[in-house]
């Protein structure tokens, strides 16, 4: 067992979410007259990787924007670091150190992959886990070697790895991440998952929402399964795995 590996098991000996950094509660949400999210709860622990898997349509995206402040919520609540921020803006969340990377990235395709970076450090906490852009760009190999490429031009992964990138620059002591390897080759996706697994190690907690079910359950410590807009089981990569019922009828693998 590597380091990491025990660090992983020492977290999760330590119980769910004895501490939360972040709670959600009862998280009612939708569009409109359209009910999403029907009470889900789940939490992050300080130095974890959770994920948010299930179909398409189950409420995955919704429960991110609601967090993040995107969506306003009916009812619920929303807690980071033990404070209420159920009501506040997309701004004022991301300046308690919340970075959010939706699904369509949202890179500026305009903008050259410094410039984006440049961007990143606007809107910002002064007190947050920022970091100086060049630092940010030498932690990733392909952006590092066209700093002066537009947006436009990058391929896929190296979009996504922008949009976290600038994430970073924010600062982030909790990552949102909304379906990072949806759309790209599988060695991409390896690469992907080792950045993942870098930023935590770093001390950044991940709450990830993931299609592929197996890259969720390489890369997180616990699992939400979201159907219909509740949450229908939680548990241990190990635990889900051996689930079949849940692996097939709410997942759609078969095993």
């Amino acid at each position: 067992m590597t380091p990491g590996e025990s660090d992983r098991s020492d977290r999760l000996d330590a119980g769910w979410c004895d501490d939360p950094l972040l709670d959600v509660a009862d998280l009612v949400a939708g569009y409109g007259a359209t009910e999403v999210l029907r009470g889900v709860s789940l939490c992050v622990g300080e130095g974890e990787v959770v994920s948010l898997v299930g179909r398409n349509g189950a409420g995955k995206t919704t429960t991110l924007r609601a967090i993040v402040g995107n969506v306003a919520p009916d009812a619920g609540r929303v807690a980071f670091r033990g404070e209420d921020v159920t009501r506040l803006s997309t701004e004022e969340t991301v300046r308690r150190n919340v970075a959010f990377v939706p699904e369509e990235r949202r890179i500026f395709p305009g903008l050259t992959v410094a410039e984006n970076l440049r961007i990143g450090r606007l809107g910002g906490s002064d007190t947050a886990r920022s970091r100086d852009p060049q630092d940010v760009l030498a932690e990733f190999e392909n952006l590092r070697e066209h700093p002066d490429r537009l947006g436009s031009a990058l391929s896929g992964g190296e979009q996504q790895m922008l949009a976290i990138a600038r994430a970073l620059v924010a600062g982030a002591d909790l990552l949102l991440l909304d379906e990072p390897t949806e759309g790209l080759a599988p060695f991409v996706v390896r690469r992907v998952e080792d950045l993942v697994r870098n930023l935590n190690d770093e001390g950044i907690s991940v709450l990830l929402v993931e299609q592929n079910v197996q890259v969720a359950l390489e890369l997180a410590d616990r699992h939400y399964v979201l159907d219909r807009g509740e949450i229908v089981y939680h548990g241990t990569s190990d635990e889900l795995r051996e689930n079949d019922e849940v692996m097939d009828r709410h997942l759609g693998v078969t095993t």
